[in-house]
């Protein structure tokens, strides 16, 4: 992990949000190249700033690093919907996923 992964990962996360780096920059009350150049790999934010992006980006720092989680909406949207079923129903749906992974493959 380096300065690219950041970089590219915020830029991702930003773009799926359809925000500017210059309008993220000004949103977090940074100068308005703030972002532009973390994303280029030039500099990295601190953890405060870290977690502050994170925040903006409306992601835990897990789910930052997590490169498998590409809409990260719509998996903690499921969470959130499998928290409210019982345990055989949760059984039923892993089931169904298992079905439709397995025709992706």
């Amino acid at each position: 992990m380096d300065k690219k992964f950041i970089g590219d990962r915020i830029t991702e996360l930003r773009i799926k949000k359809n925000i500017s780096e210059y309008q993220m920059s000004l949103d977090l009350g940074k100068n308005k190249s703030y972002i532009q150049s973390i994303s280029a790999g030039r500099s990295l934010p601190t953890m405060q700033n870290f977690l502050d992006i994170c925040e903006y980006l409306e992601v835990t720092p897990a789910q930052f690093f997590d490169t498998d989680l590409h809409n990260i909406p719509l998996f903690e949207k499921a969470a959130d919907l499998l928290k409210q079923i019982d345990d055989e129903d949760i059984l039923a749906v892993i089931s169904i996923l298992n079905r439709l992974a397995a025709r992706h493959k």
